[in-house]
């Protein structure tokens, strides 16, 4: 008996237990479909409805799974609705690479050409007012290393110090086919400090330059860029390696020849600080007029024209103290035998003649790059003889650029602006 009555027990509190979970449950049930008679969704409703993020982002290059990308390529999407931009890319291993967004801000650059035959992964994060992010990536490969590549050089060399006029002169080991040079130039950057307008100027299709609107700044910094590794330049040719130049601008020194005086005046740093005679070049071997550059210094050298000039008019002379001016063979030097001509009649063939003690100051205080303009001769200078890039005006120099040129924006007035963020033919004597 008492063994029926304790499974009976047994039996019946489970009952009472299974009636007590099934009365706990029907409450929790009743309590989490109801909402208290508020207007507010309930929790679980807020957490399965969760709005969209307001911005969208998409990457448009490189596609995802794109392969033989080459390794210059950068980064280039789209936004929606974003207050904020981001961009990440990481290698196979999960390395991160350097680079920055363009001033666009529709597309990012590494900081260097990307590995050959490594595959990288690019995420767009775009960020709007309702502070929720939306992200793009794409996973793409670059090409083997190609076999034919384009060597870029430059003049300058890191630390030199130039003059104010001096152009930065770019080469290129193969011509850039015309449909090439604004993805060329693209890639191209200049930064000094201070900050100064300028643009790039196609001189032919294997040389670029560039200048300031007006003469660089004196004592300026310049750092100059060229991201040309595993850049197309036509044909299967791609950039061999990136360029990076920093050189230094030097105290403004500037030539003027009045041919009308026979004198030279130079200034440094705007004032006064010599006057030299001249002897400039003669009726039938005129001197050019126009804006030039030192472009090399020879203490000493020998100019032969024999052969420019044949037998009668050529001659063969020791020269001290040269300063080319143009590839035509005009050059500053000293001429201890016109002397006694110099500030009163030209009788040189072309050059810019002075004394023994004037040209071996000159020598001393000039830089390659220094300005100097020659006035009131009875020929013009030719465009092309010589580092003519100051000769030609700024909208015909625009006019050599393959980009549109823009004009830097006007600073904002209420802002603080910060001031540091913009062949060799035969010699005539």
């Amino acid at each position: 008996m008492r063994a029926v009555q304790d499974q009976l027990k047994r039996h019946g509190g489970r009952r009472r237990g299974l009636a007590a979970a099934v009365l706990a449950a029907a409450l929790a049930l009743t309590t989490a479909c109801t909402d208290g008679g508020g207007d507010k969704p309930s929790g679980w409703q807020a957490g399965s409805q969760s709005a969209a993020p307001k911005a969208a982002a998409t990457i448009t290059e490189p596609q995802a799974d794109a392969k033989d990308v080459p390794a210059s390529t950068g980064i280039t999407f789209t936004t929606k609705d974003a207050q904020e931009t981001s961009v990440e890319l990481k290698d196979s291993a999960g390395e991160a690479v350097e680079g920055e967004l363009a001033a666009d801000g529709k597309s990012w650059l590494p900081a260097g050409a990307l590995e050959y035959g490594e595959t990288y992964t690019a995420t767009v994060t775009a960020t709007g007012d309702d502070g929720r992010p939306a992200t793009a990536t794409s996973t793409f490969t670059t090409m083997k290393k190609p076999s034919k590549q384009v060597r870029v050089s430059s003049f300058l060399g890191d630390g030199q110090v130039v003059g104010v006029g001096m152009p930065l002169i770019v080469k290129f080991s193969r011509a850039v086919p015309e449909d090439h040079r604004d993805d060329v130039q693209r890639r191209m950057t200049v930064t000094s400090t201070p900050a100064q307008e300028g643009i790039w100027h196609w001189v032919s299709p294997t040389e670029i330059r560039y200048r300031p609107k007006e003469f660089w700044k004196a004592n300026s910094t310049v750092s100059y860029r060229v991201q040309a590794g595993g850049l197309p330049m036509g044909d299967g040719w791609y950039g061999r390696a990136d360029l990076t130049v920093d050189i230094k601008i030097g105290p403004s020194l500037i030539m003027t020849v009045e041919n009308k005086t026979k004198r030279m005046t130079v200034r440094k740093d705007g004032a006064v600080v010599k006057t030299i005679p001249v002897s400039l070049g003669k009726k039938s071997t005129p001197s050019s007029s126009g804006t030039m550059v030192v472009i090399e210094k020879l203490r000493k050298t020998v100019f032969d024209t024999f052969e420019e000039l044949g037998p009668e008019e050529g001659y063969r002379t020791k020269i001290d103290y040269a300063q080319r001016l143009t590839w035509g063979g005009e050059f500053i030097h000293a001429a201890p035998w016109s002397e006694g001509q110099q500030g009163r009649v030209n009788v040189s063939h072309g050059c810019v003649n002075v004394s023994m003690a004037n040209g071996a100051w000159l020598f001393a205080n000039t830089r390659i790059g220094d300005p100097i303009v020659v006035k009131g001769t009875e020929r013009k200078l030719q465009n092309g003889n010589g580092w003519t890039d100051w000769n030609m005006s700024w909208e015909q120099y625009v006019k050599g650029s393959a980009l549109p040129y823009e004009p830097p924006a006007a600073p904002d007035a209420d802002a603080t602006a910060d001031p540091d963020v913009a062949p060799s033919t035969s010699p005539t004597a």
